[in-house]
């Protein structure tokens, strides 16, 4: 019996069977690169959220996100702009969750919510201020625009009788900013105060009301404010 030759067709058999490789179509090979670019993102916001930019190592960001190391520079072009994605993504993300047309009780609600979420990091904030060296370049334009804008919106809102006038609308911003993010940036502090976890579910929904009723306190003469209860005796 030849042997040699049955185990030849016996290759050959297998061969036929088997489909051809092909190379990836381009809608592939894009959808591939969007998850690679996504689970790196979502590595670099838990790296920059624990250590900050400078603490932040491009290897432990690939590490975690399951990628060749060199595919940050691919991508991001580096560390630096990797980091500038993180932001532009966070700031796509709060436009989308948090927009304008919504009342402002509403928005500080939504705002909390979305500074505890891991994906996006609400201690990041933190982070850049300690950081801050002053500079004013084209971000810090931006995030000032931003800001300023902002402010505006409460000036509005103080006009219209919605909020107590007699706050310094960027005031009033800053103290916005700050407690909205009060959960993700001092969680051993909101621990020892409510006994919880500062992500957990309860708590992140309790602490959204109780700022949205600070904040949100009608200028007196208001109806809103005629109305509100009185001090519990």
């Amino acid at each position: 019996m030849d042997t040699g030759h049955t185990a030849a067709q016996g290759r050959e058999g297998a061969a036929r069977a088997r489909p051809a490789r092909r190379s990836p179509a381009p809608h592939e090979r894009q959808r591939d690169a969007e998850r690679t670019k996504a689970r790196i993102l979502d590595a670099a916001v838990q790296v920059f959220s624990a250590k900050g930019f400078d603490g932040a190592r491009v290897s432990e960001i690939a590490e975690r996100a399951g990628v060749n190391q060199q595919l940050i520079s691919y991508y991001f072009g580096g560390k630096q702009g990797l980091y500038r994605e993180t932001g532009r993504r966070w700031r796509a993300y709060e436009a989308e969750a948090v927009p304008d047309d919504l009342d402002l009780a509403e928005q500080v609600r939504r705002s909390v919510r979305a500074s505890v979420d891991p994906c996006f990091g609400g201690r990041l904030l933190a982070w850049e201020g300690l950081a801050d060296t002053g500079q004013d370049d084209e971000e810090a334009q931006e995030r000032n625009a931003r800001l300023r804008y902002e402010a505006e919106r409460i000036r509005e809102r103080q006009q219209a009788g919605e909020i107590d006038g007699g706050i310094d609308p960027a005031a009033l911003m800053l103290i916005a900013v700050s407690a909205g993010n009060a959960l993700a940036v001092y969680p051993h502090l909101a621990r020892g105060l409510f006994g919880a976890d500062a992500v957990s579910p309860g708590l992140v929904d309790h602490y959204a009301r109780q700022l949205a009723q600070v904040l949100t306190r009608p200028a007196a003469g208001h109806p809103a404010a005629r109305c509100a209860p009185g001090p519990r005796t």
